[in-house]
């Protein structure tokens, strides 16, 4: 029996009006990162947060900040969400022309490096910076939004990098990200997943829902 998957609620769906009581309301249920989904309205259809939002969450939760960066150019921005409190900086290979020294720098900055396959991206540009990785994000859906519908295919894609992070006896938190319900949680997880980011899944029903939904993610 797999183990159960650590769950990052993705707070982009939680309430934006009430952050901070949302990221302490996630913390007390059970969630074991937080995630933070940064989207520039350039390298994704879609604006979010900046890093002062991070760093004004910082003080809410002791649980680690899980920040995947949807912004190009990235490496410009590495400092500053570091700075905020970042313990995670994931990044996509398109968003820079150098994956390599990005992941070494984050590194440098004291953070876990992550790398984000959005659904066309090829497991290959994982080979050679598999010693740079802490993280693998599979994308799910098309990054931008959330709410959209989980594509089967990246089940594959979870499984064969399953494989080459064993085969290379990488220890990285295998993550996936988009559509992630109770319902395909599970499959996630047989196919290799160690994490899971979630969004409506655990927000739904308000904070007196939320140990429960996080319950179910979990498979418990």
């Amino acid at each position: 029996m797999s183990a159960a998957p650590l769950i990052c609620p993705s707070i982009l769906a939680s309430d934006f009006a009430a952050l901070g009581a949302e990221v302490k309301a996630i913390t007390e249920a059970g969630a074991d990162f937080v995630h933070i989904d940064v989207m520039d309205g350039h390298f994704v259809p879609n604006i979010t947060i900046g890093p002062d939002v991070v760093k004004a969450l910082r003080p809410h939760t002791d649980l680690p900040f899980d920040c995947h960066l949807m912004i190009s150019p990235v490496d410009a921005f590495l400092d500053a969400f570091r700075a905020a409190g970042a313990d995670l900086i994931s990044v996509h290979p398109e968003a820079g022309p150098h994956l390599h020294r990005t992941l070494k720098y984050i590194r440098q900055l004291g953070a876990r490096a992550g790398v984000v396959l959005n659904p066309a991206t090829s497991v290959d540009v994982l080979d050679y910076v598999m010693d740079d990785i802490d993280l693998v994000l599979v994308m799910s859906v098309n990054p931008g939004f959330g709410g959209q519908s989980f594509i089967d295919t990246q089940l594959r894609k979870i499984e064969v990098i399953r494989k080459k992070l064993d085969a290379a006896e990488n220890p990285a938190i295998l993550q996936v990200d988009g559509g992630v319900n109770a319902q395909n949680a599970g499959l996630c997880v047989s196919a290799g997943a160690t994490a899971l980011v979630a969004g409506t899944a655990v927000f739904k029903g308000g904070p007196s829902a939320y140990a429960a939904n996080i319950k179910a993610l979990k498979g418990l």
